[in-house]
């Protein structure tokens, strides 16, 4: 674990979290739950998409304070500021994908996929300089940051939960981090009707909240149930990819059904795996102080953990049928057979 100089800096490993998922498969949810433990901290995602949060000025903290006024993201961008990072949530600089580079970006632009095809990918990217010089700095503003966000919160171990495979790739080879990863997988039919209609069935309870607190219905990201079961399956077979190149002992599948079942026995188990003393805090995990970026059910009251099936209800059998032709071998690899 880190340790501390007198200064205040931490001297060795930073601690790091590392959930990777589909999106919609209740990483938000978990990185909450892990958070509230005394000696972890989560903001949710950290490669912290400004694109995704619309009109920043009413985007909201999970503390309910817009988060350009949030005492929290203040405390944030003065350590970045003193680090010597210029800083805004809407323009982070920690997202591996967000390069200036032309060149690089097309080539960050497919999902992770087989050694060969990675080995490929990162020739062709160290052929750039300009992606050399910006792995640089990415590297150093996603330590600086955790760093910084561990020091507000006195904590130990840090909760990302950007889901995606790329940003995971890279995380793993920047120096300053200790990386351990929870594989979190939920049933594809519920996935894909989140897809299908992500603000109905991927925000916050509170319409006036989804989006951040821009509201809307968020129409333009509708996918149909074939574009939607694609994705939850190339999302997690691009896990899948990065998960090999990895030892078992530095991983974790859990799925988000289980979670919902036992969230305090599934927090213990996590827990250990950090290296983290047992706690019950996840009981009661939205009485505790969070500031969290991303998904709009960090906006919503209350600390009962449920299981969302709404897919049984609301996909036809047609729409079935369409998600058993697309990713029903990969549902069925993951145990979701009814």
């Amino acid at each position: 674990s880190a340790v501390r100089s007198p200064e205040g800096s931490l001297d060795s490993m930073i601690n790091v979290a590392y959930i990777l998922a589909a999106s919609h498969s209740g990483s938000t949810l978990l990185a909450m739950l892990l958070g509230s433990h005394p000696q972890a901290c989560t903001v949710g995602e950290l490669k912290l998409n400004g694109s995704a949060m619309g009109e920043l000025a009413r985007y909201r903290c999970s503390c309910g304070v817009p988060v350009l006024t949030c005492s929290f993201w203040q405390k944030v961008q003065a350590q970045m500021e003193a680090r010597g990072h210029e800083f805004r949530l809407d323009d982070a600089g920690t997202d591996y994908r967000d390069v200036r580079s032309a060149y690089a970006r097309r080539l960050l632009r497919p999902l992770c996929r087989g050694r060969a095809l990675e080995a490929v990918r990162d020739l062709g990217l160290w052929l750039s300089p300009a992606w050399r010089r910006a792995l640089r700095e990415i590297h150093r503003r996603n330590a600086d940051l955790m760093e910084s966000i561990m020091q507000i919160t006195g904590s130990r171990v840090i909760i990302d939960s950007s889901k995606n495979g790329l940003r995971l790739k890279y995380l793993l080879r920047n120096p300053g981090l200790g990386v351990k990863v929870i594989h979190l997988v939920r049933d594809g039919r519920g996935v894909s009707l989140t897809y299908m209609d992500p603000a109905g069935y991927a925000d916050a309870a509170d319409a006036g909240l989804r989006s951040g607190g821009n509201g809307g219905d968020r129409a333009w990201e509708r996918l149909p149930i074939a574009q939607a079961a694609r994705e939850w399956r190339r999302n997690n077979e691009e896990a899948e990819n990065v998960l090999k190149t990895l030892p078992s002992s530095q991983y974790v599948r859990l799925r988000y059904e289980d979670l919902c079942a036992e969230p305090l026995a599934i927090c213990e188990r996590l827990f250990r795996f950090l290296a983290l003393p047992p706690s019950d805090a996840p009981r009661q995990f939205r009485e505790f102080e969070h500031h969290v970026i991303g998904n709009g059910m960090r906006l919503d009251v209350g600390s009962t953990v449920a299981l969302d099936e709404r897919w049984r209800r609301r996909l036809s059998p047609a729409e079935l049928d369409v998600f058993q032709d697309v990713a029903g071998p990969t549902a069925r690899r993951y145990g979701y057979t009814t």
